[in-house]
């Protein structure tokens, strides 16, 4: 396993069940299932040519990745009621950010 790999998983599964875990201890399977529902922005990989390229930079390449989604996202958590679907794209969004650079 790389660097990359255990980077880049573990930003999308265990660092968003720490956080349901220690900031929603009331609703943490809750705030974890949702977590886990932003991984469906990956589906607009599905629009790539081809649909994986390990080298390619998610970032600003797929509709979903790009900049103006990744403002959305921002402003979505400043919104109560989007605030956690908001963050856990960001989080997203972060882990393949640095798959860019890893």
């Amino acid at each position: 396993m790389t660097i990359k790999f255990i980077t880049h998983y573990g930003l999308h599964f265990v660092l968003p069940a720490l956080i349901a875990f220690f900031f929603f201890k009331d609703k943490w399977l809750k705030v974890y299932l949702i977590f886990l529902a932003t991984m469906l922005v990956d589906l607009d990989h599905l629009l790539a040519t081809p649909i994986f390229e390990p080298n390619r930079c998610s970032i600003n390449f797929h509709p979903l990745h790009s900049y103006l989604a990744i403002g959305i996202y921002v402003v979505g958590a400043f919104f109560t009621k989007t605030r956690i679907l908001a963050f856990g794209l960001l989080l997203h969004m972060f882990a393949d950010f640095l798959d860019c650079y890893l």
